[in-house]
């Protein structure tokens, strides 16, 4: 039963890790596809410098808004980008140097909770993002990305959903998907606005209700319980283990050190002794 629980517990957590792994997946999946679609859209129409273009997206994708917008790096040092939910401060310049820059934005929507979740969070808005690439040359399709440096200035995420929600910016909390899996959580600057220093993908959380906190904390007191019962039960079996070699050591021992040899009886081996006879001895009968 003992082992029944550890493989149940085992194949558990790799479904836990196997969903996150698979979360992952999803959104590295439609990053490359806004990737490929807003080079496309650049490709086929010459999108006129500093202006925003809505990009096609097939009928999969349905619900999700991107856009791109080509700006040369001269302007987004002197003016900055102040395009979709994102406000990108002056003095920024892109890493590596390029001539141009191509900035693709994406609203995933009610696809949201789809693609990025958080743990112990519900989402109240929808997730946003934005990547920067080398434009230099659209027709070149290595789709190198780069990153930004804002010399210390803040890029601000406004959601204006949020604004209109009353009561709830004392509990909301900006969250930061990192490429990587991770994420960040911070304070919101003002109602309805988050700030980050790069590119990425951003959204507004509120904690799950306390009865859902209650819950995970019960399951995860009954796993440490059950956790306490395995490690007893394994630490007590060695040690009966331990015992019983110890025992068997002694045993040999003391037979090794017996000077009884030993006789099959039957299907049994038991010890005895040598047999000494007494020799005969005549006695002289004086007649």
């Amino acid at each position: 039963m003992i082992w029944d629980f550890i493989w149940v517990l085992i194949f558990t957590l790799y479904c836990c890790s196997l969903v996150h792994s698979l979360n992952n997946t999803a959104s590295e999946s439609i990053n490359s596809q806004v990737q490929d679609f807003a080079f496309t859209s650049m490709a086929r129409h010459r999108h006129q410098t500093g202006a925003l273009y809505d990009t096609l997206l097939p009928r999969n994708l349905s619900g999700i808004d991107v856009s791109v917008v080509r700006l040369r790096s001269r302007r987004l040092w002197n003016e900055g980008a102040n395009f979709s939910y994102f406000r990108i401060p002056p003095r920024t310049v892109a890493i590596p140097r390029v001539r141009r820059v191509a900035i693709a934005y994406q609203n995933l929507g009610n696809w949201s909770s789809h693609y990025y979740n958080l743990p112990g969070y519900s989402l109240i808005s929808s997730v946003v993002g934005f990547m920067v690439f080398d434009a230099s040359n659209v027709r070149d399709k290595s789709f190198k990305n780069l990153t930004l440096n804002t010399m210390g200035q803040p890029i601000s995420i406004q959601f204006p959903n949020v604004i209109s929600m009353s009561g709830i910016n004392s509990k909301a909390r900006c969250v930061t998907f990192n490429g990587n899996g991770t994420f960040q959580l911070t304070m919101m600057s003002s109602p309805g606005v988050c700030h980050s220093r790069d590119q990425g993908h951003f959204s507004v959380v509120l904690p799950t209700e306390k009865r859902r906190r209650w819950y995970i904390w019960v399951i995860g007191c009954v796993l440490g319980f059950f956790g306490l019962i395995i490690l007893g039960y394994v630490g007590f079996s060695s040690m009966r283990l331990l015992k019983t070699k110890k025992i068997q050591a002694m045993e040999k021992q003391a037979i090794e050190d017996m000077v009884l040899e030993n006789r099959w009886v039957g299907d049994s081996k038991m010890p005895s002794a040598t047999v000494t006879r007494t020799q005969p001895v005549l006695e002289s009968i004086a007649l």
